[in-house]
């Protein structure tokens, strides 16, 4: 009997404890996507103090580590909710939005008139802008976006899954990549002075464009099939 009520407390504690475990669980990887958010907001913040060529370069470093630290937060809070098993509907919600919001914000801010050579406008180059990133390339990146994320609603509304597919997270993955280190060769090498720095970026602007691209296939083919099953 004393046995019985002795062990009694020590469930009841061990039974709270799991409880308060589980919910950390739940909100640690969506306090994380939030953190993306405000990284994200600091990112834009200090990137308004660069403009190119060399004004604000210690900005201009500040934002590439920002930058890193939001995409690195991208793949802990994933992470942390599959292997603790806690996906929730806010974090299938938040967790592309802020992704967009720091990509999409990314290539915008490097379309503007801050990345712009001077002396090319002047000129009337074809090619004005340091990163190599047009406002005709945002267009498709964001049209990309917006069909996609209506293509998945869509899918999801007929009860089919409209998960992310694997080459939506190998976009983002290369986007991650690439971003961050486009801003590392503009603020640190100056694409103007050197030919080779210049080529290298535009390389990289469009096979990170053409991936973008190609990634909304998948989803466009999903919901071509779910229409022929209607």
């Amino acid at each position: 009997m004393s046995k019985s009520t002795d062990s009694q407390p020590l469930w009841r504690v061990k039974g709270r404890m799991d409880f308060v475990n589980t919910a950390l669980k739940r909100r640690i990887p969506n306090a994380i996507t939030l953190l993306r958010i405000l990284i994200a907001v600091a990112f834009f913040a200090v990137l308004g103090g660069y403009r190119f060529p060399d004004q604000g370069i210690l900005y201009g470093n500040i934002a590439i580590a920002l930058f890193v630290l939001a995409a690195t937060t991208d793949f802990i809070d994933g992470y942390l909710a599959r292997k603790w098993n806690v996906v929730s509907m806010f974090g299938r919600l938040m967790d592309p939005f802020c992704d967009k919001v720091l990509v999409l914000g990314a290539f915008i801010y490097f379309a503007g008139p801050r990345f712009s050579v001077e002396q090319w406008v002047h000129d009337d180059n074809l090619y004005t802008m340091s990163t190599g990133i047009y406002p005709w390339m945002v267009v498709v990146i964001i049209a990309r976006e917006l069909l996609v994320t209506s293509i998945r609603a869509v899918m999801e509304s007929k009860g089919v899954s409209g998960g992310a597919k694997w080459a939506g997270k190998f976009k983002m993955v290369l986007q991650s990549f690439t971003l961050p280190l486009i801003l590392l060769l503009v603020v640190n090498c100056d694409p103007v002075k050197h030919y080779s720095v210049l080529i290298t970026i535009h390389i990289l602007v469009w096979i990170m464009l053409t991936v973008t691209v190609w990634s909304g296939l998948p989803y466009v083919t999903g919901l071509v099939a779910l229409m022929r099953k209607q």
